[in-house]
């Protein structure tokens, strides 16, 4: 379970931590109105739809009720790739897995688009997706300590039906 969660939130902070440089360098930037007004847009839009909507309300417990199905039934190829797991890339219902594949593919496209853009653009979306992955990070840690005292997670964690 440890190794579960604790990697897929350490895999989100190194990208909150790189991400940073990127988006203060923006913002030391001398920008115009449109700038500025794409920076509120793209921080509170990914705030809401990114750390919300997609981490706290779905992601998030989900990470980490996976973590627990692992320690409750310990297989050594899903504890040796617990974060891979904890993030429903195998060992899930199909649904799941497709769904997680398709988010990781499009993700890692959007990422290969946003590298692309010069600044101060870039910046501008990085500070939007450091809002959210914060958000989304903080978030699992809240649902882990949470589960570890014993409140029920949210959401299931979406396992393929014969070991549910």
């Amino acid at each position: 379970m440890v190794w579960g969660i604790a990697g897929v939130v350490l895999f989100l902070a190194y990208a909150v931590v790189r991400l940073i440089p990127i988006a203060i360098e923006a913002l030391r930037m001398d920008l115009d109105p449109l700038h500025w007004v794409s920076l509120g847009i793209s921080v509170a839009s990914l705030g809401y739809y990114e750390g919300y909507r997609a981490f706290q309300k779905a992601f998030s417990p989900r990470t980490v009720a996976r973590g627990f199905a692992i320690a409750a039934d310990p297989r050594p190829l899903h504890v040796i790739l617990a974060p891979l797991h904890c993030m429903g890339l195998f060992h899930a219902t199909k649904k799941r897995a497709i769904v997680s594949w398709c988010v990781l593919l499009g993700v890692t496209g959007l990422v290969l688009v946003v590298r692309v853009l010069d600044q101060p653009w870039r910046g501008i979306v990085d500070a939007g997706v450091v809002v959210g992955l914060s958000w989304g990070t903080i978030s699992m840690l809240i649902f882990w300590a949470r589960a570890l005292a014993g409140k029920p997670i949210p959401v299931p964690p979406d396992l393929p039906e014969a070991v549910v």
